[in-house]
């Protein structure tokens, strides 16, 4: 289940669960949460100290399948 972070708008604050794999970006007061995946990268991409882009790629281990 993926619960939402607790937002103080006043204090510009937010509580998260520290039990709950994530990452988390902030960009202008704005929080966005970057979900585990099973397996692969997710690659940050910084322009003008603020974060553009995150590139999510995803490894297919080989064994033996006949279609991926």
């Amino acid at each position: 289940m993926v619960k939402e972070a607790a937002i103080n708008l006043e204090k510009m604050t937010a509580e998260i669960d520290l039990m709950e794999n994530a990452a988390y970006v902030i960009i202008d007061g704005h929080l966005t949460k970057v979900t585990p995946k099973q397996f692969g990268e997710d690659t940050i991409i910084w322009k003008d100290g603020k974060v553009l882009d995150v590139i999510r790629s995803q490894r297919v281990r080989m064994s033996g399948q006949d279609v991926i």
